[in-house]
């Protein structure tokens, strides 16, 4: 499931994936991984990603999630 909101959260402060990446220690493909859905940072660097987007954990992490499981299930 694609997280929307940390791919739109990103762009809106003018990050690329690989910013993001160098500001956090990680790759690129990391990044590309936690948009795509494949897999989700770790707790610390969620909080990390969460002040240099300066937006909510709950709205980068978890808010897609129930959306989109809201959206399956209708």
């Amino acid at each position: 499931m694609k997280n929307s909101n940390l791919i739109k959260a990103r762009k809106a402060v003018g990050l690329t994936q690989s910013d993001l990446a160098s500001k956090l220690n990680y790759t690129k493909q990391a990044v590309s991984n936690w948009e795509n859905g494949y897999s989700t940072p770790r707790i610390l660097d969620a909080i990390k990603i969460s002040e240099i987007l300066n937006k909510d954990i709950n709205h980068l992490f978890l808010e897609s999630e129930v959306q989109e499981n809201h959206t399956n299930s209708a």
